[in-house]
């Protein structure tokens, strides 16, 4: 049997590979501490879980739409009005599986064979592959320190060509927690002006920022950024939903919006009927105390982690300004990510995820989203290694 050919443009995950890796060592008796995976530590919050439940007694159990219950659309719609002042219809809505699906259903109904998708390097893993299996082309723009890894509008209009379809954004960004400032997310829609470039903007961490700053979200810039934005955003980070499955997707693009939901329909149909009630007091912002609580506590570990790598001799970090990941420079002591984090999972039991699966040599990434003692003892362990 030969396996379709599409399928050897996909690259296995780097970030799932590891933590089943480490999960496979700490079931065979070894002593692992994994901090590759971007999931919270913390439960779901109650009032999410008690709308399952009712949602379950009540028998929403069966098919429903394909792009989603009206209510739920509906708490998604109020949720942009009220965090952002967008202004969002029913057919502008589509729930899907997770962020990720959502991003897959969106990458193939909008790139063509040949099409251009600018992506600001380090990137989430999982944007080029999508990209290639659509037929399309990543454009890379490399980033750095200096520049709190964020693109520059400089760098955005040189890489445009008549081929580009899209720019991939991502803020805050994994796997750096940078967020794009306001002035900065302008500074990119004037280079869009006049371009029939399509804004992805991914959007899944805007809840989880740190020293008191304010997230921009890329469409509430001007009515042009509004009109070629499609939001990507989900459940799983913010409120500790990762299980759930609830991502979404907003665009005033109905054609758009329309071809996701027709690829959907033929793949998916609808998301859980049961996670798609249990998602509206989350939208509507009946969970905001227990989301504020995880903050913080990320916002505690963060710091503590920051000080203590940037004191490890021959490693530093970039403070991130959001979600739960530190991407550690480690050029200092090698320029070979996979092989830090091999042998740094063999001699330590520590899991780390390779810069290289993120588009960048020299770095590894460290998800925080786990306890303080563990955070602690793994800190330590990388001391010892590097330091031995």
């Amino acid at each position: 049997m030969k396996i379709a050919n599409r399928m050897e443009k996909l690259s296995p995950s780097l970030t799932l590979s590891i933590t089943a890796l480490a999960n496979e060592l700490k079931a065979q008796g070894k002593d692992i501490l994994s901090f590759s995976a971007g999931e919270p530590d913390f439960d779901t919050p109650q009032i999410v879980k008690d709308a399952a439940i009712k949602a379950l007694n009540d028998g929403k159990t069966k098919y429903t739409a394909v792009e989603g219950i009206k209510e739920t659309k509906q708490a998604i719609i109020n949720k942009l009005k009220k965090d952002h002042n967008l202004d969002y219809k029913l057919e502008d809505i589509i729930i899907s599986n997770g962020a990720k699906h959502s991003l897959f259903n969106l990458c193939q109904a909008l790139i063509d064979d040949g099409d251009e998708v600018i992506i600001p390097s380090p990137y989430w893993v999982t944007y080029p592959e999508l990209v290639i299996y659509s037929g399309g082309i990543p454009v890379f723009i490399e980033t750095d320190e200096t520049s709190g890894f964020k693109i520059s509008a400089e760098q955005l209009k040189a890489a445009i060509t008549p081929k580009t379809k899209a720019l991939m954004l991502n803020s805050p960004c994994n796997p750096t927690g940078s967020i794009y400032s306001k002035d900065e997310l302008i500074a990119i829609a004037e280079v869009l002006k006049g371009t029939d470039i399509v804004v992805l903007s991914d959007e899944m961490y805007e809840k989880i920022i740190y020293k008191g700053q304010k997230f921009t979200a890329s469409a509430e810039i001007s009515e042009d950024m509004y009109n070629r934005t499609v939001t990507i955003n989900g459940l799983s980070k913010a409120v500790a939903m990762t299980g759930w499955r609830f991502g979404y997707v907003a665009s005033p693009n109905r054609e758009l919006i329309k071809a996701m939901s027709k690829l959907q329909g033929q793949v998916t149909s609808n998301v859980n009927s049961i996670t798609q009630y249990a998602a509206i007091p989350a939208l509507l912002g009946d969970a905001d105390d227990s989301i504020e609580k995880m903050r913080v506590e990320f916002e505690k570990r963060k710091d503590y982690a920051v000080k203590t790598i940037n004191s490890i001799k021959n490693l530093s970090c970039y403070e991130p300004d959001g979600a739960f990941y530190l991407f550690i420079n480690i050029k200092e002591f090698s320029n070979d990510s996979m092989k830090f984090c091999a042998d740094l999972l063999e001699s330590k039991g520590v899991a780390l995820v390779p810069g290289l699966a993120f588009g960048m040599e020299g770095y590894a990434r460290l998800s925080f989203a786990t306890s303080m003692e563990k955070i602690i003892d793994g800190l330590n362990r990388i001391k010892e290694f590097v330091e031995a």
